[in-house]
């Protein structure tokens, strides 16, 4: 347990100092900053989109980057002579992470609320399920990206690749009405597409969708177990 305790201690030090995780944090605030002057009173749409770009950066560009690094560095084999496993990092890893992000959620829920007049969310408990089974989606296809990559620096382009096309099925750069009608129906059912659907019902207080949930449920089981199946040590 001191070790586990340790190692958690380690590695949000070093997380904190990551660029990324502040690209992941400052991006989002930026675009709430642009747009928000412009969003009516009570309009959740645009937090809510602010808050899937802050997921989809930590679960598909830091969550891959920082484990295929360690395995490109050799840290999670040297680990595996040690107390402290592999296993132990990954999961650590992927709990910062998650917290990281539900901090950053957080931060993009007041700011939005208490500088932008966005109304509060309406159904938290939803919200929090919402919030997680979409964020263990996203983080099951960058556990993905970080099983098969054979670098740090190639999980890090795969990752940003892979964002870019997600971000605009699920309609993060432009609203789903702008898009082509099959484009946007596929985009539905994107992760991220899946993730901004279910926090933006459960935020405006919308009735939940549970084929929503359970594709998202269905996404991080599979993919995630893929990931789990065919990750390298080294």
């Amino acid at each position: 347990m001191t070790g586990f305790g340790s190692l958690a201690r380690v590695e949000s030090k070093l997380l904190l100092r990551d660029p990324g995780a502040i690209f992941s944090m400052v991006i989002p605030l930026f675009i709430l900053a642009v747009f928000g002057s412009g969003a009516a009173p009570g309009d959740v749409a645009l937090p809510t989109m602010s808050m899937t770009v802050a997921v989809g950066l930590v679960g598909l560009y830091m969550v891959p980057t920082t484990l295929a690094t360690y395995r490109e560095r050799g840290i999670l084999r040297r680990l595996s002579t040690t107390p402290v496993s592999p296993v132990a990092l990954l999961g650590v890893q992927l709990a910062l992470q998650l917290v990281f992000a539900v901090l950053a959620s957080a931060l993009l829920v007041g700011v939005s609320v208490a500088a932008f007049s966005a109304a509060v969310p309406a159904r938290v408990a939803a919200m929090a399920v919402a919030f997680l089974l979409g964020t263990s989606a996203v983080f099951a296809v960058g556990l993905l990206i970080a099983a098969t990559a054979p670098s740090g620096r190639a999980a890090n382009g795969i990752g940003v690749l892979l964002y870019f096309p997600l971000a605009f099925l699920g309609g993060l750069m432009q609203p789903k009405e702008a898009m082509p009608e099959a484009l946007a129906a596929i985009g539905e059912w994107t992760p991220l597409g899946l993730f901004r659907q279910a926090v933006f019902d459960a935020w405006s207080g919308a009735a939940t969708q549970p084929l929503v949930l359970a594709i998202m449920a269905a996404y991080a089981l599979v993919i995630g177990g893929i990931a789990a199946r065919i990750f390298r040590w080294e």
